[in-house]
């Protein structure tokens, strides 16, 4: 049964086909789709626009196609009313970032429906509105692909591009995913000059990226902290707590906290 998006009343079924017209769809219909680990190695090559495409149509993993399926067409029952996208969620934000913010993956109920990362959803409410509070949004919500928002020389990555069960990929979807997150970072890194991880599993990927694109990751690995910055090949390296409820909610992440770390990345940066 389709359904008329929040913003634009159009109908739409769930999953969102690919080139069906959703807000912000990178894909078409005849946009080339990885099946497997294998097939995500060939098609994880071309420049940004070529790879954000191919990166909203993988189904390369299994569970967690079944997974981001079987939510889009179930709902959260206050979303019961809207479409899902239902679909891998690519990078966004500014093509040339000077700022980088790399986290674990979408949420069930917040990037596998609006189609944008870290939109609908709590973490996503806390971290934009600090972005806008900053100056790199020029709103305070995101609350779905096409409404308005638009970051300042920022971008956004996910070490995982589906939504897991539990928010909690496998080793083998990580590694699956990984080399769309690497060619990603490689397209994004010249004009990079600070990277922003969220959280330890955004931080392990973030490494892990880096080594396999030659840069010079110390060994043994320097260790995950809030606020903690390394220097990796002219890259600062920042650790920032995820913004998840857990952490938000009994105060081990503050608004202070995250403004501070973001500020901290406008100055490296010279946003």
């Amino acid at each position: 049964m389709k359904l008329p998006h929040p913003l634009t009343g159009e109908l739409f079924e769930s999953p969102v086909p690919p080139g069906s017209g959703w807000p912000e769809d990178p894909a078409g219909a005849g946009t080339a789709v990885a099946r497997s680990a294998g097939e995500v190695r060939e098609l994880a090559v071309g420049g940004l626009a070529e790879v954000e495409a191919r990166v909203s149509v993988c189904r390369a993993c299994e569970r967690l196609v079944e997974w981001r399926e079987e939510v889009a067409h179930s709902k959260r029952a206050s979303f019961a009313d809207q479409p899902y996208w239902g679909r891998p969620i690519p990078g966004w934000g500014a093509a040339e970032p000077r700022i980088l913010i790399a986290g674990l993956a979408p949420a069930a109920n917040g990037g596998n429906r609006t189609g944008r990362v870290f939109t609908g959803d709590r973490s996503g409410d806390w971290l934009f509105a600090a972005l806008h509070r900053v100056g790199l949004a020029n709103q305070a919500t995101s609350e779905h692909a096409g409404d308005g928002l638009r970051l300042h020389a920022t971008r956004m990555i996910a070490a995982v591009r589906c939504a897991p069960p539990a928010n909690k990929p496998t080793p083998v979807e990580r590694d699956t995913c990984a080399p769309w997150f690497r060619r990603e970072l490689e397209l994004v890194l010249p004009s990079t000059r600070v990277i922003i991880c969220l959280g330890k599993f955004g931080y392990d990927a973030l490494l892990a990226g880096l080594g396999s694109l030659g840069a010079a990751v110390p060994k043994p690995r320097p260790k995950f902290g809030h606020a903690v910055e390394h220097q990796i090949d002219g890259v600062t390296v920042i650790g920032c707590f995820h913004p998840s409820q857990q952490n938000t909610f009994t105060g081990k992440l503050t608004e202070a906290m995250t403004d501070a770390v973001l500020n901290r990345a406008r100055e490296l940066a010279g946003v």
